[in-house]
């Protein structure tokens, strides 16, 4: 089946100015300062991409976490696919596409685990539930049924019945360190706006180039 509806360009958002961007993360800020106020939900999901032991790709979304000069912060289970395979390549890739603004922002670059500090903190800013749910949760790994999910789920609710729940072993974070964010914004017929910029690593600057669409 082929898609045959257009966008209606007239309701585009008003294209950004590229023209006095010298820094990624500045930018990144400003446009998703700008998603959290059109976007219905979760303006801080993102897909994050890797690669198994055999080099086929893999794609899911999660959320990010926090972001700074060091990197763009999301967690996980360790155990799980995404773990797994972040710590056998140290690389990924991240994309944010908000729709109702017609932007995507993409960045790939090599990963590092979190600090304990980080992951500690972190999960215990968590709900009560989503910390009970980590230790039930044998992520990526086959589940007889959903009952069997909740007797764990049960199970450590009765443990961490009282007081606080401390993290698992198997659940922390990663940072990825990004050499390349690229910008993209929906433009008429096409001929979309692209800024990217580069870095060989991360503790050199950062060049810009804007890109044919």
């Amino acid at each position: 089946m082929t898609r045959t509806k257009r966008p209606d360009y007239e309701e585009t958002p008003q294209a950004p100015d590229f023209s006095g961007e010298e820094h990624p993360l500045e930018l990144f800020a400003k446009w998703l300062a700008e998603a959290e106020e059109s976007e219905i939900n979760d303006p801080e999901a993102m897909g994050l991409a890797t690669v198994d032991e055999n080099g086929m790709p893999n794609l899911r979304t999660v959320l990010l976490k926090g972001f700074d000069e060091k990197g763009f912060v999301f967690y996980t289970n360790l155990n799980s696919a995404k773990g797994r395979e972040l710590r056998a390549s140290g690389r990924a890739a991240l994309n944010f596409h908000w729709k109702s603004l017609r932007r995507q922002v993409r960045l790939r670059g090599p990963v590092e685990p979190v600090s304990n500090e980080e992951a500690d903190a972190y999960y215990q800013s968590r709900p009560r539930g989503s910390r009970i749910g980590a230790w039930a949760s044998k992520q990526s790994q086959p589940l007889e049924s959903r009952y069997a999910l909740e007797k764990q789920v049960a199970k450590y609710a009765a443990r961490y019945g009282v007081g606080k729940v401390p993290r698992p072993d198997w659940w922390s974070g990663f940072r990825l360190m990004p050499l390349e964010i690229e910008f993209w914004h929906d433009r008429p017929f096409r001929l979309h706006d692209r800024l990217v910029f580069r870095r060989a690593s991360a503790d050199e600057p950062w060049t810009k180039t804007r890109l044919y669409p």
